[in-house]
């Protein structure tokens, strides 16, 4: 079973032909909202993938507590560890360029009332050798007691270093799987602007000092892993991307489906790198995550 502790959004999604520059107006051609926030995004990976998941988070008591999840509940997610207070539901305000590249400003809302009694809560519904997945968008405090609780209990936690906030190279270090892209692995190693062979070198250096599993996304480029001493790779598809949003989150809620489901290390990379490509085909971070029989065919 997959339990993923984290946020869940709303996202108010705006598309242009380029992105602004910093105090620049550029005029949009549409506009959407989706279902998002990084856990919430997770999750629905993982039930695509097509493994039983728990997701626990925190709704508001607004219009938009019910769309938010409504993509979740259709895909028969557990949404009993979903709690609901008193204020807005999270909102992620999402600009998308012309070339499928993207700026996001998040606004917790009801995420930044996840507390770390409500990581007790969940990890206690979980079993040994279940899989935890968790983000950055709910408070430190919960994060921390989450990750704690699951290495109490023999659980297998899954952290995705993003967004990239001060606490997270510390929190890097008490999970069992790390999963960053490029520019939060920098953080996590303490080392900035890395080629390839620096960066292969950083991830020998903090696996020998943590013995975790550590793994780098590399958008086009693909992923690179550490696990049990050995580097291994995987590539996803070449594409013609849509819309980013969202092909990270996917790439991790199908990871962490695949080792839940039995598939060997360098299986279970390949086929979330898939899985990511195919999010960056079509627009909106929820309605982008492809069916387990899609990354099937294409794999």
């Amino acid at each position: 079973m997959i339990t993923v502790f984290g946020s869940i959004n709303m996202d108010l999604i705006a598309t242009t032909e380029r992105l602004p520059k910093p105090g620049e107006t550029v005029a949009g051609n549409g506009f959407a909202t989706a279902a998002g926030g990084k856990g919430a995004n997770q999750a629905l990976a993982a039930r695509r993938a097509g493994r039983y998941v728990h997701m626990a988070g925190a709704v508001g008591k607004d219009a938009f507590a019910a769309e938010a999840l409504a993509l979740l509940d259709d895909a028969g997610t557990d949404l009993s560890l979903i709690k609901h207070v008193d204020g807005p539901t999270g909102t992620a305000l999402i600009l998308v360029g012309g070339d499928g590249e993207n700026m996001i400003a998040v606004v917790p809302g009801a995420n930044g009332q996840v507390t770390p009694a409500d990581a007790e809560t969940a990890i206690g519904r979980m079993n040994e050798g279940d899989i935890l997945m968790l983000q950055l968008e709910v408070p430190v405090a919960a994060v921390e007691r989450a990750l704690s609780a699951a290495r109490a209990k023999g659980v297998t936690s899954i952290l995705n270093l993003a967004p990239l906030i001060p606490d997270a190279p510390r929190l890097g270090r008490l999970a069992d799987i790390v999963i960053a892209n490029e520019t939060e692995f920098e953080r996590l190693a303490g080392q900035e602007g890395m080629d390839a062979q620096a960066r292969g070198a950083a991830l020998v250096r903090l696996h020998a000092e943590t013995g975790q599993t550590l793994i780098v996304t590399l958008g086009a480029d693909g992923v690179i892993a550490i696990r049990d001493g050995a580097i291994s790779r995987a590539q996803g598809l070449k594409i013609e991307p849509v819309d980013t949003v969202g092909a990270g989150d996917t790439f991790c809620g199908y990871f962490a489906a695949s080792l839940d489901d039995g598939l060997d290390f360098v299986s279970a990379l390949r086929r979330a790198a898939v899985a990511g490509s195919l999010a960056c085909l079509e627009a909106g971070a929820q309605p982008s995550i492809p069916l387990s029989e899609e990354v099937a065919d294409r794999i």
